[in-house]
């Protein structure tokens, strides 16, 4: 199976200044952190499928899909996949072995996997939502953590780890929420880390090409200004071959379907006392490998008015 070969490196979704309509396109600085181009309202080369007009946006799940010569301006950043793209998404949970150490965790046997809802992806700049079900947070724990995150590119079943990263289109980045009062009564995840509003996701996606080696991407998160997490995706349990090969016995992993693969060390709820999320606090999460930055306030819902 040949890889994925894209016609971009790095691809971004938003809304252009001069149609207010949403396209995908290539940010023209290949070196600027995208998250950049909405702060800065930096041109982006426009992104389109073969023998289809202007009007139409293409796809960036479409490897064909070619930049065009037209430069646009950022008027607001988006997550780089729609949630009409995005076919799944799958999380590892305990998947670095510095973080199970922190959590005085046994390392998983096997892949500790979970699922969320589109509902709760949310973009780079968009604020994180802690629902009144998750309140206060101070009993509830809500807590961050980066992930290194696989885009899917074309069918995948029963892969092979030697095969699976021709199956790769994209990476990108996220930072899951998650809620660890509700997370650890129970032994399923979801319901913890599914709330809407609660997963940034993006800024970017990088062709899986340009980021050979998935095992050495540095990642990092900080929370008004102080450094939490400082790791590595070199101390994954699983890597990246595994996860897929993993994932996709007897099951077809589809164009679109995306995996959160874990956090480093240096959650909040380890610490002593917890670190935990709150009204105000402004969180950043970055990937590397020229995926870039999440920069995300906290806001805890309001209680609805009554009348």
């Amino acid at each position: 199976m040949a890889p994925i070969r894209t016609q971009w490196t790095r691809l971004i979704r938003f809304v252009a200044a001069e149609t207010s309509r949403v396209h995908i396109g290539e940010p023209v600085d290949a070196k600027l952190d995208a998250l950049k181009y909405q702060s800065n309202s930096r041109p982006c080369r426009r992104s389109r499928q073969p023998d289809q007009s202007l009007r139409n946006l293409g796809s960036a799940l479409d490897p064909a899909s070619q930049v065009s010569k037209k430069v646009l301006t950022v008027k607001q950043l988006l997550t780089p996949l729609s949630g009409d793209e995005i076919k799944v998404v799958r999380c590892l949970g305990l998947n670095y072995s510095d973080h199970a150490a922190e959590a005085k965790m046994a390392a998983p046997k096997f892949p500790v996997l979970f699922y969320k809802p589109t509902t709760s992806l949310i973009g780079p700049l968009a604020p994180v939502t802690i629902p009144r079900v998750a309140q206060p947070p101070k009993e509830n724990l809500s807590d961050y953590e980066v992930e290194f995150t696989i885009v899917i590119g074309k069918p995948a079943r029963d892969v092979s780890e030697a095969d699976a990263l021709d199956y790769i289109l994209a990476y990108t980045g996220a930072n899951d929420i998650s809620f660890r009062k509700h997370q650890l009564a129970v032994s399923q995840w979801g319901f913890s880390k599914s709330f809407d509003n609660t997963n940034p996701f993006g800024p970017c996606l990088v062709a899986a090409s340009s980021i050979p080696d998935p095992q050495k991407v540095p990642l990092k998160c900080t929370i008004n200004g102080a450094v939490m997490q400082d790791g590595s995706t070199a101390d994954q349990i699983f890597n990246v071959r595994q996860t897929i090969a993993f994932l996709s016995q007897g099951t077809t992993l589809q164009p679109g379907s995306i995996i959160l693969t874990g956090t480093p060390k240096g959650v909040g709820f380890v610490k002593s006392p917890p670190l935990y999320l709150k009204d105000g606090d402004k969180m950043s999460v970055w990937v590397g490998g020229g995926i870039g930055t999440l920069v995300n306030d906290v806001v805890e819902e309001k209680a609805k008015a009554k009348l």
